[in-house]
C-alpha cells in the first residue's frame, strides 16, 4: 500500500477540492438533521421507542428497497448531475419542517415523511457519489481522496453537534434543521462549479442492446462472485444491524440519563467527533503496520466497546458515553476508509455504480431492519438491555473478515478484471 501523505497530489486537484468541499458543507450541515430529527421527535411529540425505530428505519428504507435499481442508473447515465439534482431535493425535502414549523403545522407524521424522502434522494446521492471519485481522480489517488473526504466526516461531528446541541436550545428543532437545507444548497452549487466533462454513456455499435436486469445482475454478481467484496458486505451489514440496534434507542437512553440536556448530548457528540478524526489522521500509520485486512478485523472488532455504554446508568453519565463514543470514534475510521478504498481499487469502472449499489444495499439495508428491531426490543426488554445486545452483535462483524480470508490482505490488490465474478 503506497504510503499516503497528508499533503499528497490532491491539494492541487481543483476538481477534487470542490467535490470536497460539497462533501464538506453537505456533512455539516448532516449534523444538525442528524441530531435535531431524533430529539424533536423525542421532545415535542413524545415518541415511544418503537416509534423511534420506525424514524429510523424509515431514513433507511430505500437503500434495500431501490438500491439495485439505482445502481444501473448511475451506470447507465453521469453522476455528478444525478448528485446535483439529489442535493437540491434534499434541500427542498428538509426545508419543509421549518416552514411547516413557521405556520403551526409540524406534526410527527411529516417527520417520519420527510425521513422518507431524504433517504430515496440519499440513496441515489450515495451510489452517484462512490462511483463519481474513481472518475474524478485517479485511481493512484483513491486512498488519498477517501482520506481527506474522510477528514470531512470527523470534523462534522467535532462541530456539529455541539453547535446544534446549542442552537436547539435557542431555536428548537425545525429551525435547526433549516441549516442543513441550507448546506445542501451550497453543495449543489459547489457541484455545479466542477469543471472536468463526466463522459456520456454511449454504447458503440456492436454493444449488447441494454438489458435492466441483465446489468443489475452483473453488480450482484460482481459483489457476490468476488470473496474479498462479498464478506465485507456480510461484515459492515452485520455491525450496521447491530448498532441501529442500538441507535434506536440511545438518544432516549442518553437524554434520560443527562436530564434531556440537548447541550451535553450535543457535547458527546463532539467527543466523538474529536476521536473519528484522531483516528482519520493515524488510519494510515495502523494500516501501513498492520496490514489492510488486519486494520479492518480490528477496526470493526471495536464496536464491542460499545457493550461499557448501559454502565452510564450507575453514575457520571456523560463521561461513560463519552469516552465510549470517543474510542470507537478513533478505531473506526480504519475500517472505512480501507473498505471503501479496497472496493473501489478491485471494481472495473463500467461496474462501479452496480457494485456501490449492491454493497449499499446489502449493508445498509440492514439498518431499517436493526431500526425497527430495536424500537420493538427497547419497549420490551428495556433500553439498556437493547443497547447490549446490539453492540454485542455488531462485534460479531469482525468474523466475516477472520474466516473470508480478508484479514490476510497486506495491500491494496490490482484491479480486478471486467469479467463478472472475477
Amino acid at each position: 500500500m503506497a504510503k499516503l501523505k497528508l499533503g499528497g497530489n490532491l491539494w492541487h486537484h481543483r476538481d477534487f477540492s470542490r467535490l470536497w468541499l460539497s462533501d464538506t458543507v453537505s456533512q455539516f450541515g448532516n449534523q444538525f438533521t442528524q441530531f435535531a430529527l431524533p430529539v424533536l421527535a423525542i421532545l415535542s411529540f413524545n415518541a415511544t421507542p418503537f416509534e423511534l425505530g420506525i424514524l429510523g428505519a424509515l431514513a433507511f428504507l430505500s437503500y434495500p428497497a431501490l438500491g439495485l435499481f439505482v445502481g444501473v442508473w448511475v451506470d447507465r447515465f453521469r453522476r455528478r448531475p444525478i448528485m446535483i439534482i439529489c442535493n437540491f431535493g434534499r434541500m427542498a425535502v428538509l426545508g419543509s419542517i421549518p416552514l411547516a414549523f413557521l405556520f403551526h403545522d409540524l406534526s410527527l407524521a411529516q417527520i417520519f415523511l420527510v425521513a422518507l424522502l431524504n433517504g430515496i434522494f440519499s440513496v441515489f446521492f450515495d451510489v452517484a457519489y462512490h462511483a463519481y471519485l474513481p472518475v474524478l481522480i485517479d485511481r493512484k489517488d483513491l486512498i488519498e481522496g477517501n482520506q481527506k473526504l474522510q477528514i470531512s466526516q470527523a470534523a462534522a461531528p467535532i462541530v456539529g453537534p455541539g453547535i446544534a446541541g446549542v442552537i436547539y436550545q435557542i431555536v428548537g428543532g425545525a429551525y435547526t434543521i433549516a441549516i442543513d437545507a441550507i448546506g445542501y444548497l451550497t453543495s449543489a452549487i459547489s457541484l455545479l462549479s466542477i469543471g472536468k466533462s463526466e463522459e456520456k454513456k454511449k454504447g458503440t455499435e456492436n454493444s449488447p442492446k441494454p438489458h435492466f436486469f441483465k446489468e443489475m445482475k452483473e453488480g450482484i454478481n460482481i459483489v457476490l462472485g468476488n470473496p474479498t467484496l462479498s464478506h465485507i458486505a456480510g461484515s459492515t451489514a452485520t455491525s450496521n444491524f447491530g448498532t441501529n440496534i442500538v441507535g434506536a434507542v440511545l438518544i432516549l437512553f442518553s437524554l434520560t440519563l443527562l436530564k434531556k440536556s440537548t447541550i451535553l448530548l450535543g457535547f458527546v457528540g463532539v467527543i466523538g467527533g474529536v476521536g473519528f478524526l484522531i483516528g482519520v489522521l493515524l488510519a494510515n500509520k495502523f494500516t501501513a503496520r498492520l496490514g489492510v485486512g488486519l486494520s479492518l478485523a480490528v477496526s470493526i472488532g471495536s464496536d464491542f466497546i460499545g457493550l461499557a455504554t448501559p454502565l452510564a446508568q450507575y453514575g457520571n453519565a456523560f463521561f461513560v458515553f463519552s469516552a465510549v463514543t470517543l474510542t470507537i470514534g478513533i478505531i473506526i475510521p480504519m475500517y472505512n476508509i480501507n473498505q471503501v478504498s479496497l472496493r473501489q481499487t478491485i471494481t472495473p469502472d463500467r461496474l462501479q455504480g452496480r457494485m456501490n449499489a449492491t454493497m449499499r444495499t446489502i449493508v445498509w439495508g440492514t439498518i431499517p431492519a436493526g431500526s425497527f428491531v430495536g424500537g420493538i426490543l427497547g419497549g420490551t426488554i428495556g433500553l439498556s438491555n437493547t443497547i447490549y445486545l446490539g453492540y454485542f452483535i455488531a462485534g460479531l462483524a469482525v468474523f466475516w473478515i477472520l474466516t473470508g480470508g480478508v484479514y490476510k490482505i497486506k495491500k491494496m490488490p490490482k484491479p480486478c478484471s471486467n469479467k463478472v465474478g472475477s
